[in-house]
């Protein structure tokens, strides 16, 4: 599965007591997913979709549907009106990218002045704008898989057309507009997926109509 961006659909999205979901339409307006395209991730639905599989530094995003898990972020507190998990990030905290970590896919907390060795690690404060706030996408969490992809968050773009390497980003407004919707006991989820898939899926994945999701217009093809 690989394919161009402008025939993606998303949707954020509420898992009440009973399944159905509630569809927030306009938070998640002009993203920007993975350069390479999208790759069937493990979540929530998905996994078991045959096609190509989300593979560590791809260039893919996950598609599928996913809980949302924590926010992190540089700032003291989250932003007025926001009531979620929050973990404020320092030099000290990592996610692990490294396929031959046990902590694989999983934020630590390392010592900044003596970093371990034997394996790779993303920085979440390394002073770049576009970490400001981070959210979690439960991608290939459960437990983890090595080399099945890591650290797939929503963050702020670096730029309107400027693709990622497997997370999903847009402007900074939207991102904090998402971060200030999310609430804990409501269980938000997110899907991302082809639209065709879209459309023969979201019935039996309880997920919100097609029209009250958002097609993601990019013109470009994933490269």
């Amino acid at each position: 599965m690989s394919i161009l961006r402008r025939s993606l659909i998303c949707s954020l999205f509420l898992l009440t007591s009973n399944a159905h979901a509630d569809g927030v339409p306009d938070d998640c307006a002009q993203l920007i997913v993975g350069k390479n395209g999208v790759a069937w991730g493990t979540g929530l639905a998905g996994q078991n979709e045959s096609g190509l599989r989300k593979k560590e530094r791809d260039g893919r995003a996950p598609a599928g549907v996913f809980q949302i898990g924590e926010v992190f972020g540089y700032d003291p507190n989250l932003p007025a009106r926001a009531d979620y998990p929050y973990h404020r990030v320092t030099e000290a905290d990592v996610w692990s990218d490294d396929p031959r970590s046990p902590n694989y896919n999983r934020h630590i907390i390392i010592d900044p002045n003596n970093p371990p060795d034997n394996y790779t690690h993303e920085k979440m404060r390394s002073g770049d704008f576009a970490y400001r706030w981070l959210i979690e996408i439960r991608h290939n969490s459960d437990p983890p898989v090595p080399g099945a992809g890591s650290a797939i968050f929503f963050h702020i773009r670096r730029g309107v057309n400027r693709p990622t390497a497997g997370c999903t980003t847009m402007a900074e407004p939207d991102l904090v507009r998402i971060v200030t919707w999310l609430r804990a006991p409501r269980h938000p989820c997110y899907a991302l997926l082809p639209a065709a898939e879209y459309d023969k899926k979201w019935q039996a994945w309880n997920l919100p109509p097609p029209g009250k999701a958002t097609p993601i217009n990019k013109p470009a093809a994933a490269r």
